[in-house]
């Protein structure tokens, strides 16, 4: 079947997307190995019975609600594209913002940085890319998701980045002048709420008690046992999270705190220092 048919049949079962073009291009790139723009370019590919079926039961998963980044087993962030499976949740681009910030932060001399519950790995594999001075570690409780860490580690041959199991900080043992997370933050009464491909997703990475803020509170309270003078605590939250969440700072004396809005205008990352 002319990839120009296929996409017309595909577009008119992914409808009740918000963009169906675009979501049965990247399906079809992805099987065909091409770019997005050649397949835009060139709509007289022929495609053969093996990728005809692949195709049609990528759609058909697609339009279950399943993600795309888990049919094709990789997502884009910070310019690497990742490897993720079900274990992992899907590095989303308002992550980005805490790479952001932590530039905005520190230097080539602040080095050594921690990254809780990394899963694919995207926040510390993002730094680990960006400056090959710094000493990044990433941890998680899971080690299915550590397995994903490690092979996107070495896919970019990156060196100054290792990956190993702790329970928030149950296995840490140095102190760092970065901490990083993207914990769970949703609260379990939220969970009729969320859409429905988020039920794809690892719920321990993305549910947590106390209306969401149970993770947060004991990271920012134990942070500074592991933080070096003038280290920096960096922590993604939920929208309506940012009063509790600099209340969280202020309680366990962290100073300079700011909170930062998403690309969707939603408050979405607050950040401290730790007193000398």
């Amino acid at each position: 079947m002319n990839i120009h048919y296929w996409l017309k049949k595909a577009i008119k079962v992914l409808s009740h997307f918000d963009n169906p073009r675009y979501e049965a291009e990247i399906l079809l790139s992805h099987v065909l190995k091409r770019t997005r723009i050649s397949i835009i370019i060139d709509d007289t590919i022929t495609l053969s019975k093996e990728q005809y079926k692949k195709l049609n039961n990528f759609v058909y998963r697609r339009s279950l609600g399943e993600p795309i980044a888990y049919i094709i087993g990789k997502k884009e962030f910070w310019s690497l594209s990742l490897c993720v499976s079900y274990t992992t949740l899907i590095p989303r681009p308002d992550t980005e913002i805490l790479v952001e910030k932590i530039l905005s932060k520190t230097n080539k001399s602040l080095k050594y940085i921690l990254d809780l519950g990394t899963g694919s790995g995207a926040i510390a594999l993002a730094l680990a890319s960006i400056c090959s001075n710094w000493d990044v570690t990433g941890v998680d409780n899971s080690n299915a998701a550590l397995k994903i860490a490690k092979m996107n580690a070495l896919k970019f041959n990156l060196k100054n980045v290792k990956f190993f199991y702790s329970d928030w900080f149950s296995h840490i043992n140095k102190k760092f002048h970065i901490i990083v997370s993207n914990p769970p933050y949703i609260g379990i009464k939220e969970i009729k709420l969320l859409k429905k491909d988020l039920f794809y997703e690892p719920f321990n990475a993305l549910i947590s008690k106390k209306d969401g803020l149970l993770d947060i509170e004991l990271i920012i309270k134990k942070s500074s046992q592991y933080l070096l003078d003038k280290g920096w605590l960096l922590i993604e939250h939920g929208w309506k999270q940012k009063l509790k969440v600099q209340y969280l700072f202020k309680k366990n004396n962290f100073f300079y705190i700011e909170s930062f809005k998403d690309y969707g205008g939603n408050d979405r990352i607050t950040l401290g220092q730790k007193k000398q």
